[in-house]
């Protein structure tokens, strides 16, 4: 399997220096990203730098030190970011603000519900939503629990040569990568291509072109899947979206929803089972609570999404309009940022927010966003995550990291924070 580095940044981060613009903007003559602009992605381990923390405490909204004529801000404060989020007729997301008219696919959304505005957006995000409905998600419950013992099982053969198990590569890539597989219609023989896909579009190093020409290649594929499912809709949400609502969706806007879903629950419920696994393996306690049922499963399940928060950032705003937050002036054609790990970590939450917690009333998180654009798929990482845990517990009981933490590999620059691979020794 392709190593999956993070570096959503080549596609997303630089995009959102890009100014609202008729001409576009051509992102193949930025290679790089001014150092003073990348904290907001910098972490020590599984927490934010500190620098984040201290730009919160001086003041939740503040300019990032980028060369443009239109100024880029960062919110980092709880309440600044709900705001910013929850307004959406005064905050654009459309992709257009990204690039123009510039670039290959220009026109096309590759970000699915994430680059899009009202009317649009609302359009269709009633697509998806019954798609993600619990009723309709419980058709999949068996087969995740499936895939999670079969992941299990194969960490189990391959840790009988006495050798460590790497949890990325057995477990925490498989799972949500099968569950969309099953999600999606898509055939189980495709996986390899759609994680190629996923990870090409995500390299930091490999440069706006590289990025626009993964996207293109997902879209393509996603095109030729929606055109088997016209002839013959199958049981998943492409031949459902296709049964239900036929030509009023067309084959653009259904393969840009496919590739959205992919990019929101494949890459961003890997990292956050394969870190979750790291922060339980730190505490015994913690590893030993998950075998006692629902109940803790949940509580745990919210506590992790909340302290790791992977999705870094939120996708940027275009502001449409001139208005205040936290007492900040933004200004029309400003660019905003949300710090979601930031805001996650702002102690008007409550005591020791840097600190993980199950025991604690677990507030309102943003690891999913907020307002409109609140990941659609939020119950299905859920769903997968409350079956991963405890089955992963269960079966190894006394599993224990192989090298000391500080030898693990994180990612260095991500939008979606992860770690490279988490070699375990299954037997203690």
């Amino acid at each position: 399997m392709t190593k999956i580095r993070s570096g959503v940044t080549a596609w997303l981060a630089r995009r959102y220096l890009a100014r609202t613009q008729k001409k576009g903007f051509d992102l193949s003559r930025m290679p790089f990203l001014p150092e003073s602009t990348l904290m907001p992605l910098r972490r020590h381990g599984l927490d934010p730098v500190a620098d984040l923390s201290e730009v919160r405490q001086k003041s939740p909204v503040s300019v990032l030190p980028v060369p443009l004529a239109s100024n880029v801000w960062l919110v980092t404060g709880y309440d600044e970011v709900k705001e910013v989020l929850g307004k959406a007729k005064a905050f654009s997301s459309d992709y257009t603000n990204l690039v123009g008219n510039a670039g290959a696919d220009a026109g096309k959304n590759p970000g699915g519900l994430g680059f899009a505005d009202p009317p649009d957006h609302t359009r269709l995000r009633r697509l998806l939503t019954p798609e993600f409905t619990m009723r309709r998600l419980g058709r999949l419950t068996p087969r995740i629990h499936e895939i999670v013992e079969d992941r299990l099982t194969e960490m189990e053969r391959l840790g009988r040569s006495g050798e460590p198990v790497d949890i990325v590569h057995t477990f925490a890539l498989p799972i949500p990568s099968l569950v969309i597989c099953e999600l999606l219609g898509v055939p189980y023989e495709d996986r390899a291509d759609f994680e190629r896909l996923s990870a090409a579009r995500f390299d930091l190093f490999g440069g706006a072109s590289a990025s626009f020409g993964a996207i293109s290649e997902s879209l393509a594929y996603f095109q030729e899947i929606v055109k088997k499912e016209r002839k013959n809709p199958g049981d998943g949400l492409l031949g459902q979206i296709v049964r239900d609502h036929g030509d009023t969706v067309t084959d653009d806007e259904l393969a840009g929803l496919a590739d959205g879903v992919l990019t929101g629950g494949f890459e961003t419920t890997a990292s956050m089972l394969a870190l979750g696994a790291l922060v339980l393996l730190r505490d015994p306690d913690h590893f030993a609570a998950l075998k006692d049922g629902d109940d803790a499963a949940d509580r745990y399940v919210e506590e992790l999404l909340r302290y790791l928060t992977v999705v870094q950032v939120a996708f940027p705003r275009f502001a449409r309009e001139e208005v205040e937050i936290g007492g900040i002036r933004i200004a029309e054609g400003d660019v905003v940022l949300c710090s979601l790990s930031g805001a996650d970590r702002d102690g008007k939450l409550g005591p020791d927010m840097e600190q993980f917690d199950p025991t604690r009333k677990v507030p309102s998180h943003l690891a999913f966003g907020y307002g409109i654009h609140r990941c659609v798929g939020a119950e299905l990482a859920r769903m997968e995550l409350r079956a991963a845990y405890p089955a992963l517990v269960r079966r190894f009981p006394n599993m224990r990291l192989a090298v000391p933490e500080q030898e693990l590999a994180f990612r260095k620059l991500s939008i979606v924070y992860g770690v490279e691979s988490l070699p375990v020794r299954l037997h203690g």
